[in-house]
């Protein structure tokens, strides 16, 4: 007897899948679901998740030969984690805090994967921050059966560009597939709300959707709010509009609560901001959609235009979207450093998949294994979840990918633009300023609110504290912090790496 024993997730073409499995297409959301799992199983075994679209994680349990089968989606946007214990028993769950509660998981930190975040400002790869505790990385199954564990892969990301189509064509079947997609992420009686920034990806996605009303977070200072941009969206969409105002001292009281929430530290700084943007959603609705996945697809970040320049080159530095500390630094700031424990070396296997592909696609594919899925997919599940909101996000289907994959790169990004064919397929029913506006990106006044004495008495604090003796020598993140403040603005984002990791290995280790 097969038996589902965890499982998050949302499944979209659910009406199909009822068909092709035999599943009562009229029972709750949560049973369906359960039953389209174990049916594709039987049916599918590994290749399961090529035929769901959606997000899921899960495990299945086989009393028959006391087998335990885990699989997690394409992209990553729903956690799984696994922990074997001293007698061999696999611990499994969605959150690491389900395995920290089962029998037999012992708490130890992981302390090396302090010098790959002071780096990344988050984890890649399949080790996490608690010893033992690893993630089942994206596209991939683990089966566990007769002592052994065995992880194998199902998919990962392919790029095949397609010289035989014009901008305009690749724009209309794009524009296409995403109307077919925003017809399954909503089933009839669901209330959804949608995220909306200032940008194109959330704006597209809001003018497809029938979501009566959006989100948007904002602050004080109107050089680094774009909620009033993302406001003249609404009111041209004819969409209700609803605006979080954040002022300082609720970003820095917030900092535990989603350090906590997020299970690993996570420096990306927009993370306290879109948790926020959550708890004040989730009073008016239970489901939010939201546009990520469009800029490692599409070609968004304003880096890639670089990628001609870089060719090559890439694969000796090139390790995702943030890099924010060299090794030399950290050797003089870490108590501990690991030698040949480097950033790149956890991408090398990336490199070496996508040998022969152009610069932006191989920029592409590491973003789109390490950065969406070690920070952006785990923000917004882990965010999302603390508040009980459920997000969704249309862009990120294997549907929308295959697309992305075989657009050439020349229609990605060029000298004046990027996401070319996105912002030509979201001008079919968004205006050309809203399509074509300039990336502006999350951002989050904390460059200058940590500089101001009152907003960083704990910031202050923690890189005095016993936890940051422990790991760093005190003197050398001091001047860092010294040198922010007196006019490196640069540093703010090394200042906040470190004092996230402190925040949250004081939820974890010290408090607890």
């Amino acid at each position: 007897m097969k038996e589902l024993k965890i499982y998050s997730g949302h499944i979209r073409n659910w009406k199909e899948l009822c068909i092709a499995l035999g599943v009562d297409n009229e029972l709750p959301r949560e049973k369906r679901e359960e039953e389209i799992i174990l049916k594709a199983y039987e049916k599918w075994g590994g290749e399961m998740g090529l035929h769901i679209h959606g997000m899921f994680s899960f495990a299945i349990f086989d009393s028959e030969d006391s087998s335990l089968f885990c699989m997690r989606d394409p992209f990553g946007t729903k956690p799984f984690y696994y922990y074997e214990t001293e007698d061999g028993k696999m611990l499994v769950g969605t959150t690491i805090r389900e395995i920290m509660e089962q029998e037999g998981f012992c708490k130890e930190l992981n302390q090396k994967m302090l010098q790959i975040y002071l780096t990344m400002t988050y984890t890649t790869g399949e080790e996490t921050f608690f010893k033992g505790v690893k993630k089942l990385l994206p596209g991939r199954f683990l089966v566990k059966r007769n002592g052994k564990t065995e992880i194998k892969r199902y998919w990962k990301p392919e790029f095949r560009p397609d010289n035989s189509k014009t901008l305009e064509e690749w724009a209309d079947e794009l524009h296409s597939t995403l109307k077919s997609v925003m017809q399954e992420v909503k089933e009839d009686g669901e209330y959804v709300e949608s995220f909306l920034s200032g940008g194109v990806d959330s704006s597209y996605v809001l003018a497809l959707s029938d979501a009566t009303a959006c989100n948007s977070c904002g602050y004080n200072d109107e050089r680094l709010d774009e909620s009033h941009l993302a406001e003249k969206t609404a009111e041209i969409l004819d969409r209700k509009f609803n605006r979080c105002l954040i002022e300082p001292e609720d970003y820095f009281a917030a900092v535990p609560y989603v350090m906590y929430n997020m299970e690993q530290p996570l420096g990306d700084a927009s993370a306290v901001a879109f948790a926020l943007g959550c708890i004040a959603t989730a009073k008016n609705t239970k489901i939010c959609y939201s546009g990520e996945g469009a800029d490692e697809f599409f070609g968004g970040y304003n880096m890639y235009r670089n990628a001609e320049r870089y060719g090559d080159n890439l694969k000796t530095f090139y390790v995702g979207n943030t890099n924010i500390m060299k090794e030399e630094e950290k050797q003089k700031i870490l108590k501990k450093y690991y030698d040949g424990f480097l950033p790149i070396d956890l991408v090398e296997s990336i490199y070496a998949e996508n040998e022969g592909l152009d610069p932006l696609s191989k920029m592409s594919d590491v973003d789109i294994q390490v950065w969406l899925e070690g920070d952006i997919y785990l923000n917004v599940d882990k965010m999302s979840r603390a508040a009980g909101l459920e997000v969704r996000m249309p862009l990120t289907d294997l549907r929308i990918f295959d697309i992305a994959s075989r657009i050439p790169s020349k229609f990605k990004v060029n000298e004046e633009q990027n996401k070319v064919v996105l912002r030509t397929a979201a001008a079919k029913v968004l205006p050309e300023e809203i399509a074509f506006r300039k990336k502006l990106g999350f951002v989050v006044p904390i460059r200058m609110w940590m500089a101001d004495s009152r907003y960083n008495k704990d910031v202050i604090a923690k890189f005095n504290s016993e936890s940051a003796e422990k790991f760093f020598n005190v003197d050398e993140i001091n001047a860092i912090f010294e040198e922010y403040i007196g006019g490196n603005s640069d540093n703010w984002r090394k200042v906040w790496t470190i004092y996230t990791f402190l925040v949250w290995y004081e939820e974890y280790f010290v408090k607890r």
